[in-house]
């Protein structure tokens, strides 16, 4: 397809000198053509891009005091802007808005639905005490008609509660107020004695939201943390938890085989922390379980990630992590891997039955 200009073939022009036919322009012609230049196009100078085009002459120099004397009068004949009232309770202002009564046309009438009911079903409904037309509304799959209570104790064949109407078309269902959570009453000093000791009754110890635990007692907890073979699962979530305490931590779970969750969330661990605690389960490849999301610093960072994805990839026992990847390819790796292990469970446990 040839492009055409007034009927001629464009590539007629293709051998002409741009230099020499602008040099045969008058200058009229000139100041035609850059007016019809795209004035965006960035190979123009600024000047050309944004000359001015004004033919009105000046009208001589400017006189202040006329200005400022024009500027009053003007501002004297222009009417004030209306000022906002005060709102007043019981104060009317403007016209009340009042709804304008449909008429009915044939058309409307013509629009009503009756039903041509057998006797005995008319007989049924017009004794049919409310419940039971509930019932009925669940069983046509009346929805909007019903509460989700309503709807459920029809399917599950519960009887409604008496006085149950259709009152509640627009409502939904109030949910039921359930009180606070007791507060963590775990004994930390005890605790911390039995893991030191190498415990065999303590199993699990959760010190979750505990606060104003020491540093000196997280250090203490770690270091007997190091000899105790007991201990499986470990949770530390929301205890204000700081990094220098932890490095005893990832030196105890370079040792400690018999740990199996480990949960460090919604603490003051920083990325590199993170990443430390996650290579400490390589040597000993023992924790099934490890959540350290919601850290102050939310942000791993790019490199911090990747090497988290990379070390998870060398661990062939972790099946859950809790961390919150923000790099597409760090989130996919790990994932894979522990797809990779959970598998692997799978098969042992289809291949032992």
């Amino acid at each position: 397809m040839t492009s055409k200009l007034y009927g001629k073939d464009l590539k007629e022009y293709d051998e002409f000198d741009i230099d020499d036919l602008l040099a045969k322009l008058s200058p009229e012609e000139i100041e035609q053509l850059s007016n019809e230049v795209d004035p965006d196009d960035s190979l123009l100078p600024p000047s050309q891009r944004c000359k001015d085009q004004t033919t009105k002459t000046p009208t001589g120099p400017l006189n202040r005091k006329k200005l400022l004397d024009y500027l009053e009068r003007r501002a004297k004949e222009e009417e004030d802007w209306p000022e906002n009232k005060h709102y007043e309770p019981g104060v009317k202002r403007g016209k009340v808005w009042i709804q304008k009564e449909k008429q009915r046309t044939k058309d409307d009438d013509d629009l009503e639905v009756e039903l041509d009911l057998d006797e005995n079903y008319e007989k049924a409904l017009i004794g049919a005490t409310e419940a039971e037309l509930v019932d009925l509304a669940a069983i046509l799959g009346l929805h909007s008609m019903m509460n989700q209570d309503q709807y459920y104790a029809s399917l599950l064949n519960k009887g409604q509660k008496i006085g149950d109407k259709f009152e509640s078309l627009v409502h939904a269902t109030q949910p039921k107020a359930l009180g606070l959570e007791p507060d963590n009453d775990t004994d930390v000093d005890k605790t911390l004695e039995q893991v030191a000791n190498n415990d065999p009754v303590l199993k699990i110890l959760n010190w979750n939201n505990i606060k104003n635990i020491s540093r000196e007692k997280f250090q203490r907890l770690f270091k007997g943390l190091k000899t105790n073979t007991n201990l499986e699962v470990l949770s530390l979530a929301n205890t204000e938890l700081t990094d220098g305490p932890v490095e005893i931590l990832v030196q105890a779970l370079e040792q400690n085989k018999s740990l199996k969750s480990l949960n460090v969330e919604s603490n003051y661990l920083t990325p590199q922390t993170i990443r430390n605690l996650v290579k400490a389960l390589l040597p000993t490849q023992s924790v099934l379980e490890l959540r350290t999301a919601n850290q102050s610093p939310q942000v791993l960072g790019n490199k911090i990630e990747m090497e988290i994805s990379k070390l998870v990839e060398k661990n062939d026992t972790l099946l859950r992590i809790g961390i919150f990847f923000e790099i597409a390819d760090a989130r996919i790796r790990v994932a894979a891997k522990l797809q990779e292990n959970n598998d692997a469970i799978r098969v042992k446990r289809v291949g032992a039955e």
